[in-house]
């Protein structure tokens, strides 16, 4: 097992140090494991606001728009499911060794790119290309 690595509370990769070094890695460790909890506690809450929340509404447009409340309550959960699955993912690839790196082009993803976006697995130029040729297909 690795030695645990020391990250300074005001740590932020920086482009002056190696790529995907100890303490880069770490540090979006930490953060997709912050953001995977955070949706969680979402989760839960909601799960018990819905469990709790089974009133007979008498009024039907009070009921109506309180089921149009949970059926949007419940697709928001659902990309966030979505969305833990993706930080699951960026974290399996953290401990295979391919955090950081372009699926496409396998050159490095950008520091900020990575930090406005931890669960990336395409570099900039690569997302806007798949993005271009998928919205070409879609056009067909």
């Amino acid at each position: 097992m690795k030695a645990e690595v020391f990250l300074p509370e005001d740590y932020v990769p920086a482009d002056d140090e190696p790529f995907m070094n100890d303490r880069q890695i770490e540090y979006f460790r930490r953060k997709l494991i912050d953001w995977k909890e955070e949706l969680l506690a979402g989760s839960r809450d909601t799960i018990t606001g819905l469990q709790g929340n089974t009133r007979n509404i008498p009024d039907i447009a009070d009921r109506a728009s309180e089921e149009t409340d949970r059926a949007l309550e419940l697709r928001t959960r659902d990309r966030q499911r979505k969305l833990v699955a993706k930080i699951d993912s960026a974290l399996r690839r953290i401990d295979e060794g391919e955090y950081g790196y372009c699926e496409v082009t396998g050159d490095p993803i950008s520091l900020k790119r990575l930090d406005a976006r931890p669960i990336a697995t395409m570099t900039l130029e690569a997302q806007e290309r798949h993005e271009r040729r998928e919205k070409v297909h879609r056009d067909d």
